[in-house]
């Protein structure tokens, strides 16, 4: 087969064209930047917190882009906040054992969808789910939804309130979130039983010098008052180096603290001085606004949130928080109706905690 021949001429002329094609090829190359340039080696999984002054070390390390931190920063407002809360199967799937319906989770959703402020919130909530079937709920709600791995415990079932179950599942949230700190975010944290009536960012302080926010069983009147009891089940917290420790310290102390809750061993810190000793400024949080069962607020026009603490069984809490979002709703039919008659609400009382009594067995209701 005959082969053709080029000029010597035009193998020159090719020759000046490839040098000149690679002469800039390299200069492209090295004067693009690595995030943009697709010649480059694929870049790093890791990517670097911002440089923040109060965080320490070994909280402005390197994180790596896991599926964590993609549903944080999607989650996350401008100033890295996210509001987080937990469940597993009881509290997100109605096939699960305890039958009542509606669950925790719909009843936590609804309330954001009911109160005043807090729709545009749902964006920043990020959903752990505990086992594989919450996190199949929390998708079909089309949530943001992290599924934390946790090998040998089952979580899916109603863990009883102090069981060992219970207080187990209780030190996981801890270590969770303790990471979150180390990342670099704030967070609101919720218990899914919590139901939001108003935008509590318009009721929490807005002073950076504030580490913690938490909210309490009973109020002492005193929000600096170390002697209030604290309550874990919502508290807004900022990430330095300072809250970093706490949850380090607070993490710790699970070895030896057999049959306590971690919200038992928090208390039992602030108590021995933790707060002083790492230099924390933490708000206790008024009833009045961040209200519960222990202790409901006595105003309508001010509560934000409704907890159903010092209650015992999902069954009870989800029959009680459902009489607390009809209380609203009619509170707020009501309140309109007065404003269209120029008058006010004088009074507006909750519904007895029936359900929540009940599975203590006690009969009555404080608000009788």
């Amino acid at each position: 087969m005959k082969m053709d021949h080029y000029p010597k001429g035009s193998l020159s002329y090719l020759t000046v064209l490839s040098l000149l094609f690679a002469g800039f090829l390299y200069l492209w190359i090295t004067t693009s930047s690595s995030t943009s340039n697709p010649l480059l080696p694929i870049q790093s999984q890791y990517n670097c917190l911002p440089q923040n002054p109060e965080i320490a070390p070994a909280a402005a390390i390197a994180v790596p882009r896991d599926d964590l931190e993609l549903v944080l920063s999607k989650a996350s407002m401008p100033n890295r906040t996210v509001i987080i809360t937990f469940v597993n199967r009881a509290y997100a799937d109605p096939g699960a054992e305890v039958d009542a319906g509606t669950t925790l989770l719909d009843l936590f959703i609804r309330s954001l969808w009911l109160g005043e402020g807090t729709r545009g919130l749902l964006d920043h909530v990020v959903v752990v789910a505990m086992d594989r079937a919450a996190y199949r709920m929390c998708r079909f709600r089309r949530l943001n939804c992290y599924r934390l791995e946790t090998d040998g415990v089952d979580f899916r079932g109603e863990k009883v309130y102090m069981s060992e179950d219970f207080i187990r599942m209780m030190w996981r949230r801890t270590a969770f979130l303790g990471d979150v700190l180390k990342r670099g975010y704030n967070f609101i944290f919720t218990d899914t039983d919590v139901m939001w009536l108003r935008n509590p960012f318009t009721k929490l302080s807005r002073n950076e010098s504030e580490d913690l926010q938490i909210s309490t069983d009973v109020f002492n009147g005193n929000p600096w008052s170390e002697d209030n009891f604290i309550n874990t089940g919502f508290y807004s917290i900022r990430s330095n180096n300072k809250t970093v420790a706490l949850f380090d310290e607070w993490y710790s102390r699970r070895e030896n603290a057999t049959g306590k809750k971690e919200q038992d061993v928090l208390l039992g810190l602030v108590r021995e001085g933790v707060l002083k000793r790492l230099d924390l400024r933490v708000r206790f949080l008024d009833t009045i606004f961040f209200s519960g069962f222990c202790e409901d607020s006595k105003d309508f026009t001010e509560v934000t949130t409704v907890h159903a603490n010092c209650c015992r069984s999902i069954t009870a809490k989800v029959f009680d928080l459902t009489a607390v979002l009809r209380d609203w709703k009619r509170f707020k039919l009501l309140r309109k109706k007065m404003a269209a008659a120029n008058g006010t609400v004088a009074s507006w009382r909750w519904t007895n905690h029936m359900g929540c009594w009940r599975a203590w067995g006690v009969r009555g209701n404080r608000n009788n």
